[in-house]
């Protein structure tokens, strides 16, 4: 394997270990694709003003986000079914992040057991994200299985009442591979052949996922746990507020890296009208093109908690399993690390909004 450089490096190298239809699941997004690549380039119109003569011998990246204490405020969102990228699947991303301290999101649609997952990093910090079904049976024993195996926040995904036009899934009529299977949702499999113009992937969440979830269905899903509850795919300022008086603990802004809703804002874009409708009464996490540590230090500089990185964790894992991860974590720290003495930045506290021009 050629050694990767940056984020960027590792994509072509999971390339050609996937198979295609692996690799445009991953890889792609909504309709056209516009919104991602603008998550990417939306980072790129922002400049840095930073500070000079300033002594960065010493930086300290440690934060704490809903009571994690974690040593730098880049964690890992939820992304689906890790085994199409290596046989480990999600236990290697746990490992990975537990190692260096960091915080791993389980999607719900993971390829290993939520409690495996968790068992394979016993100690580490970890969230769970959590979709709402037409079954609330089925949301209910997610919720509470997460909560007894150690998971200590419920990260709801709200901008999937349907699921989003992925024409690269249509074109390959995406289906599970032989022998990998959505672990949680024991006996529903996505397998077998796709109806015509339509991903295997796309009938599962026909199958269980509800259009009808809204606000008032928080209520009850605070009484399933005492997990805090992030709402993850919000960009909007009024919804951000909204969710802060009903008692929210966390919003994530993100538009779920480009795969729902074409020509969606980028959540970088979207940040700063969310951060001054929070007014610190939630935590703020950010995604959606976060490739270099001065994307992540822009993200913390406009007000978010913490940044999260999706895709570079599935292209590490797929070049190189565990270390791979690793190896994407640590890259996205040490740029971070740089980018803040490049600032005149010495800790979270100094990431304030005049770094930006």
């Amino acid at each position: 394997m050629s050694y990767p450089v940056n984020l960027d490096d590792f994509e072509p190298i999971a390339r050609e270990k996937l198979s295609q239809m692996s690799y445009d699941f991953y890889a792609g997004g909504a309709e056209d694709e516009v919104t991602l690549r603008e998550n990417r380039e939306a980072f790129q119109r922002k400049f840095l003003r930073y500070r000079v003569l300033v002594d960065v011998s010493e930086r300290d990246m440690t934060t704490t986000v809903l009571g994690e204490q974690l040593p730098f405020p880049v964690i890992l969102a939820p992304t689906a079914m890790h085994k199409l990228a290596h046989p480990d699947g999600e236990a290697a991303t746990a490992r990975a992040a537990a190692s260096l301290g960091a915080l791993m999101t389980l999607s719900s649609v993971s390829t290993l057991p939520l409690e495996e997952v968790a068992a394979a990093a016993p100690d580490a910090p970890r969230w769970f994200q959590l979709y709402c079904y037409t079954e609330r049976a089925v949301t209910e024993m997610l919720v509470k299985r997460a909560y007894a195996a150690g998971f200590t926040a419920l990260i709801v995904t709200v901008d999937v009442p349907y699921l989003g036009r992925r024409e690269r899934d249509m074109r390959n009529a995406f289906v599970l591979p032989d022998g990998i299977r959505m672990a949680n949702f024991d006996p529903i499999p996505v397998s077998g052949e796709a109806r015509e113009g339509e991903s295997a992937l796309a009938q599962f969440v026909a199958t269980l996922q509800t259009p009808t979830l809204n606000w008032d269905d928080l209520a009850w899903l605070r009484s399933l746990s005492p997990m805090p509850i992030v709402l993850k795919g919000v960009v909007r300022a009024d919804d951000a507020a909204r969710a802060c008086e009903m008692g929210v603990e966390g919003i994530w802004v993100s538009n779920h890296g480009g795969r729902q809703l074409d020509t969606a804002i980028a959540p970088i874009d979207a940040l700063a009208s969310i951060v001054e409708a929070v007014r610190g009464r939630a935590a703020v996490i950010v995604d959606g093109g976060v490739r270099r540590g001065t994307d992540a230090l822009k993200g913390l500089a406009i007000g978010a908690d913490a940044v999260a990185i999706g895709r570079p964790q599935l292209w590490g894992l797929a070049a190189d399993g565990e270390n791979g991860v690793r190896r994407v974590l640590e890259m996205m720290r040490d740029e971070l690390s740089l980018a803040m003495a490049l600032c005149g930045a010495r800790n979270r506290a100094e990431i304030t909004p005049d770094l930006l021009a």
